[in-house]
């Protein structure tokens, strides 16, 4: 097998690294690609990840060529209730040219925890619990907090409110029934594919 590729990470939050670092190793493995995922932030919050992501852009600009490249770079931002267009363009107006054919954005309409209940089914077959997810709703921490809640339905301590879950729930998860659920969730899984499969067809 080739060597591992490199796809950096720019993350909000310790929930977004949690669910986006499996679901990219996932949907590698599916295209055949080995990758080695290196988190270049996760804490702060969505301006943190976007100042961290101009300081990187900058760097790679004095060498963008080097052999510690990335070969992509996923940048996850919620939505936070703008409407997802809006929420994907913010974003890509910070991206420099030299690195846009190489960004996945994902942006997680309104929030990450949508994601992690995107697919009752495999949820409830991993934590013991079926949530009643319905339409997205905007209201700050609703999905945090329901994440929480089926955690502890499913007889569980929420210790890390739902996050100690997250790669089980990758690896069961339906991602095709998922992305029906969560159009922002079937976008950021697209653009991952096709980001692979010009990795895979290109080395």
């Amino acid at each position: 097998m080739s060597e591992p590729v490199a796809v950096d990470l720019f993350v909000e939050d310790r929930a977004h690294e949690a669910f986006l670092g499996p679901i990219v190793h996932r949907v590698a493995r599916e295209e055949g690609v080995a990758v080695h995922a290196r988190i270049r932030s996760a804490r702060g919050g969505h301006g943190r990840a976007i100042e961290e992501l101009k300081l990187y852009q900058s760097v790679m600009a004095l060498d963008p060529t080097s052999s510690g490249a990335p070969a992509l770079v996923i940048v996850g931002i919620d939505a936070n209730c703008k409407t997802y267009p809006k929420a994907r363009e913010a974003v890509q107006a910070e991206i420099r040219a030299g690195l846009a054919d190489r960004v996945i954005l994902a942006c997680p309409d309104p929030h990450v925890e949508r994601w992690y209940l995107a697919d009752p089914i495999s949820f409830e077959t991993v934590v013991g619990f079926r949530p009643a997810v319905g339409k997205a709703k905007c209201a700050r921490d609703y999905y945090k907090n329901l994440l929480a809640k089926s955690v502890r339905h499913g007889g569980h301590p929420p210790t890390l409110l739902g996050l100690e879950f997250a790669a089980e729930l990758v690896e069961a998860m339906d991602l095709y029934r998922a992305g029906k659920n969560d159009h922002s969730l079937r976008a950021f899984v697209d653009e991952l594919r096709t980001g692979l499969r010009r990795i895979g067809v290109g080395r």
